[in-house]
């Protein structure tokens, strides 16, 4: 690996590409509550408390998938640090708090970290913070919903891309979406690019079920906290009480879901508009697919991605995939 040198630090720190489109969402939003069966897409589970909440999943007993994967890096980051290399652009798709790819900025000692997140103020808190614990590390920051757009600013380096999207948020995709998110980052690959990956494997449903519904209840607080972020986005007067929630493997479908199931018969109104719920109906929230290994390699294959390089622990719950741009 080549010595590490610092990067010009002159260019801008933060890029907001996405600008909220209020009536585009509360479109959506419409949309999904006037289905046959009332869903939401996940991303609107994260405003400010929802991130927070799901920083608290994740120290979680029953949540495994941080633990784990936290785990098989520690195991064999060395490998991983040789198969990535040093010197990347690290480019960390929904990056949260960012605190996944700071672990592994000592070997790996990016050019350039890209943090990309759709939650704008918690992603400039956690890079601001970040930039001063690493302050020879050049980063930019990019307010961007990845899931419809992987079209980066010219800031962001060409050289040896390196997307990051650990936490196994890939399985909140259906497989065919997920192909088409994977062919995205493929094509956003220059020379000498790769994609370093976590995924959630298939294991026992008591295990998973568990993870989707802990004993303190916070996974379910962070899923009812939509209903608050829904009555701010859509003018709807949900009351959080009047609800419970539902986290499940459905075996079937290879996927945790998550719903929001209502107590009692109900009316939730919105400006030109309202719907009925029955007692025990249902808003479908989240998935969250788990994978083979031989299956998620074939994804992979089948985006663009050479056959890919894998760490898992010893029970075969996680595996982490560097995979190169074929």
């Amino acid at each position: 690996m080549a010595p590490f040198t610092s990067p010009d630090l002159s260019h801008s720190d933060f890029i907001q590409l996405y600008r909220r489109d209020d009536e585009a969402i509360r479109a959506e939003l419409r949309a999904g509550m006037m289905a046959d069966r009332a869903m939401t897409s996940p991303k609107f589970l994260y405003d400010a408390l929802g991130s927070k909440l799901f920083e608290a999943i994740c120290e979680l007993p029953e949540y495994y998938p941080t633990r784990i994967e936290r785990a098989i890096f520690d195991t064999y980051l060395y490998d991983i640090a040789r198969s990535v290399g040093r010197g990347a652009t690290l480019i960390d798709l929904g990056a949260g708090n960012c605190a996944k790819a700071a672990y592994l900025f000592p070997l790996l000692q990016p050019l350039q970290y890209v943090p990309v997140d759709i939650s704008v103020d918690f992603l400039k808190d956690a890079v601001e913070a970040l930039r001063q614990r690493f302050p020879q590390i050049r980063m930019t920051g990019i307010g961007m919903d990845f899931s419809s757009t992987m079209e980066l600013p010219s800031a962001v380096r060409r050289e040896k891309r390196v997307f990051f999207y650990p936490g196994s948020s890939i399985g909140n995709f259906s497989p065919e979406d997920a192909g088409v998110l994977l062919g995205r980052i493929r094509d956003a690959c220059q020379t000498d690019s790769s994609l370093l990956i976590g995924v959630d494997l298939v294991k026992d449903k008591a295990v998973l079920d568990a993870a989707y519904d802990d004993a303190l209840g916070v996974t379910a607080s962070f899923n009812l906290n939509l209903l608050v972020h829904l009555n701010t986005l859509m003018g709807a007067d949900f009351n959080v009480r009047d609800w419970r929630h539902r986290g499940f493997f459905n075996e079937a479908e290879s996927r945790i879901e998550m719903h929001l199931e209502a107590r009692r018969d109900l009316t939730v109104h919105w400006p030109d508009g309202l719907r009925r719920f029955v007692e025990g109906e249902r808003i479908h929230t989240e998935n969250s697919y788990k994978y083979t290994q031989p299956g998620f390699q074939q994804l992979l294959e089948r985006t663009g991605f050479s056959a890919a390089q894998t760490w898992t622990d010893e029970r075969g719950w996680f595996m982490v995939c560097h995979a190169r741009a074929a």
